[in-house]
């Protein structure tokens, strides 16, 4: 599980936070704080892997936070600050650069929906995973590509859909994909989505044009190539 730290002077939006969190599994939420000195005492006594932290704290700018817990990891031998994801309604250029230079993996602007929160969190824990899987091993440029990729997170869908797309339906198919250990024809989606083939065809074109999923072409002895679906990395 993926230890959270759910940071917010709102206590109203710190608990809805909380149970956006604890409705994505592999993510527990281990405390909440309100300030940024409640802040740096859960870190330093709860050890999360991830905060969720607001800018705007009572006390001091939660940038400030970030900027403190890496410090005093940085002090310390062997010790492995957590990793950051800013929720705030800050929509200022220079808050978002200097969120960017202390290496938070995602920036999410106040009010956002579950949805959203969601989708950074999946992305989280495949970087999560893949770099525990990494450790102590030496990466090739692939390596640190798919890393990035993950960092960056799945590309975003227009908030409309087109006439006859079901939002539901389309995020199934996407979780299918990225879920994958290997690339994925459309009738395999359709097996495991429980939908007809041309359906499942249907949304995984409309990903592969939004740049959500990769498509490739796998050639056999005769006859046309089969499409095959993977979950872009960049």
């Amino acid at each position: 599980m993926i230890g959270v730290l759910v940071a917010d002077d709102d206590f109203h939006v710190a608990k809805i936070h909380t149970k956006y969190v604890e409705r994505v599994p592999g993510f527990s939420v281990l405390g909440q704080a309100h300030s940024a000195a409640d802040a740096l005492t859960a870190v330093a006594e709860l050890h999360p892997d991830l905060v969720l932290l607001d800018i705007y704290l009572p006390d001091d700018n939660g940038l400030n936070v970030i900027r403190r817990v890496l410090d005093q990891a940085a002090s310390d031998d062997g010790s492995a600050p957590p990793d950051f994801i800013v929720i705030s309604s800050a929509r200022d250029v220079a808050s978002v650069r200097r969120a960017m230079q202390l290496g938070t993996v995602h920036y999410l602007v106040k009010p956002f929906g579950f949805a959203a929160l969601r989708e950074r969190l999946t992305a989280y824990e495949e970087l999560h995973a893949r770099l525990t899987t990494l450790d102590d091993q030496t990466a090739d440029q692939a390596d640190v590509d798919a890393l990035y990729g993950l960092l960056r997170g799945p590309a975003a869908l227009p908030s409309t859909l087109p006439k006859g797309h079901s939002a539901p339906t389309l995020q199934r198919v996407r979780d299918a994909v990225r879920s994958a250990s290997d690339d994925m024809s459309a009738a395999e989606v359709a097996a495991l989505v429980g939908i007809s083939r041309p359906t499942a065809q249907r949304y995984l074109a409309y990903l592969a044009r939004h740049g959500v999923v990769e498509l490739r072409l796998r050639y056999g002895v005769t006859g046309r190539p089969e499409h095959r679906y993977s979950a872009a990395t960049s």
